[in-house]
């Protein structure tokens, strides 16, 4: 029988809800672990609520839970407890991304889940991290852009607080809460304990403001938005053809003389106000307004053969009608789907790892129906014995 994937042998509880806690525990279901999501009974994840619907299911939901199952239980109730408290010990991994002191109001904080299973890898995403002045704030990936200064960089001069165009407060938070599980799992591989991963989502925010942070505690100068334009490379932005947009990405010396030489404009690559990248910077809206006079002779289609031929970094600005239709992206098995009962076949966003010796399969389990899957998950329970009775056995 063929693995489903190199973590085929994990059991998650997913508590989480919307989008940073199901971003990581989807991939960790991609990469084969059993993923068993416990939800509010009634309502369950918020996100089951948000449109758009397909056959009255949300598209939103079922584009981040395939591949889990799902069961209903109040932590409030005693024989829920005892359900969930079962699946703890024999979890591997518990994800929540409720705001801190939730979990010990309950009665399952770090120290409590800890008795009940001391090898569990217990990773808590939140606004703010479980430490620090902001810990019992609320926060949305909006207030994290906004806080963490990815938004002062974003849009144009000028143009107003500009949000990234998707919740990257949620998905950075989500991959690196699956980096920490991965770590921490790795070092109980060695050491034999669980772990607490605590991410904060503003954390998150600042760890990937790349050069913004350093360009300002070098120079002092506040960076602030730019277009499509790098701060530090040039010419690396986008720029304006006979019929549209193309980026240009002529990221060192050679790269420019090259472009140069393309686009018909050799004399670029020997004037002294170009010779570095420094200079080019420094210069970057004269030598913008020549490369575009160069491009307006031709259609981007053109200019996109002509550059890229000269070995030159180029591609289109694709809108997302032609993202999910590029042959590149279906050849690398970037849209999936899964079939779902009520909603029929769902389009969705695939897995980006590729793992040698593992399938990567175009359809995928659908999303989870809301306590649809109790039954095996007793059977679960019945059949899986607690991970320090299987450590001690082993």
């Amino acid at each position: 029988m063929q693995r489903k994937g190199p973590l085929d042998d994990l059991l998650v509880l997913d508590l989480s809800r919307v989008l940073a806690g199901p971003y990581a525990t989807m991939v960790l279901a991609d990469l084969g672990a059993r993923v068993v999501k416990v939800e509010t009974p009634g309502t369950g994840d918020d996100a089951r609520h948000f449109p758009p619907f397909m056959g009255g299911k949300s598209a939103y939901f079922m584009s981040l839970n395939r591949g889990k199952e799902s069961i209903a239980l109040n932590l409030k109730k005693k024989d829920d407890c005892r359900v969930f408290e079962d699946l703890v010990a024999r979890a591997d991994i518990l994800v929540e991304n409720f705001r801190p002191g939730t979990m010990e109001k309950l009665g399952y904080g770090w120290d409590n889940l800890q008795r009940l299973n001391p090898q569990l890898i217990y990773c808590a995403v939140s606004g703010f991290g479980h430490t620090g002045p902001y810990t019992k704030r609320p926060a949305y990936d909006m207030v994290v852009q906004g806080m963490g200064g990815i938004m002062s960089v974003t849009g144009y001069p000028g143009s107003g607080p500009t949000r990234v165009g998707t919740s990257i407060g949620d998905i950075t938070a989500g991959l690196f809460g699956l980096s920490g599980i991965l770590a921490a799992l790795h070092d109980r591989e060695h050491h034999g304990k669980g772990a607490f991963v605590d991410v904060g989502m503003l954390d998150c925010q600042v760890a990937i403001l790349e050069n913004a942070i350093s360009r300002y505690l070098a120079s002092g100068d506040v960076p602030g938005p730019l277009g499509a334009r790098h701060p530090s490379i040039t010419p690396f932005e986008a720029f304006a053809t006979a019929d549209g947009y193309i980026i240009i990405a002529a990221g060192n010396d050679t790269l420019f003389a090259r472009l140069s030489e393309a686009i018909g404009e050799p004399g670029m690559a020997t004037d002294p106000d170009f010779a570095s990248n420094t200079l080019r910077t420094e210069n970057s809206e004269r030598l913008r307004a020549q490369v575009e006079n160069a491009l307006a002779g031709k259609p981007a289609s053109e200019w996109l053969e002509i550059i890229g031929n000269a070995g030159v970094p180029c591609g289109p600005i694709n809108d997302i009608s032609q993202v999910v239709t590029d042959p590149h992206v279906t050849a690398r098995n970037m849209i999936i789907s899964a079939h779902d009962e009520a909603a029929g076949d769902i389009r969705m966003a695939g897995n980006p790892i590729k793992i040698t010796g593992f399938r990567d399969p175009s359809e995928r389990p659908a999303a989870p129906n809301l306590d649809g899957d109790r039954e095996a998950i007793e059977q679960l329970i019945a059949e899986r014995s607690p991970i320090s009775a299987r450590s001690t056995d082993g």
